[in-house]
């Protein structure tokens, strides 16, 4: 599994700025193209949360692409007071497919068989396990514009 990064705080060496219109880009023979992730924008969530996007990434699973917004909200964690559940924002997931993500894709000219959203109570490295987080998941695949919920 290869991916491709797309963080906020990520330094630039750039190549393909000019190209893309982001503030920076590596390309190189080892690691996929990188973009520079702009700040989220502001989608208005059925739990009324305010998500902090953490990263992007660009995987290659078999054929098929996959394009994961990580996302971290601390009010989901097991140590927030009122901590919130599944059931209470899994209608912000739909809405974060097609308000952020579909607009994400097209301003930077990505596309996706699978689009991933995820949210964590904090910063959990891809791949790696941490017994202590809190994270939802939820998968779509963008048809005609919209996002099409996918079991996980």
């Amino acid at each position: 599994m290869t991916f491709s990064n797309i963080m906020g705080e990520a330094r630039l060496v750039g190549v393909l700025t000019a190209l893309t219109g982001v503030r920076g880009a590596v390309l190189s023979a080892v690691l996929p193209l990188s973009l520079l992730a702009q700040p989220a924008m502001a989608v208005d969530l059925p739990s009324g949360l305010s998500p902090d996007l953490s990263e992007v990434l660009v995987d290659q699973v078999g054929l098929q692409t996959w394009l994961r917004f990580r996302f971290v909200v601390p009010q989901i964690g097991q140590d927030a007071t009122d901590a919130l559940s599944f059931d209470q924002i899994k209608d912000d997931f739909p809405v974060m497919c097609a308000h952020l993500a579909l607009p994400y894709m097209s301003k930077y000219d990505l596309t996706a068989d699978i689009i991933v959203i995820s949210f964590a109570d904090r910063h959990v490295e891809f791949g790696v396990s941490d017994p202590d987080a809190t994270q939802y998941f939820e998968q779509f695949r963008s048809e005609n514009g919209d996002c099409i919920w996918e079991a996980f």
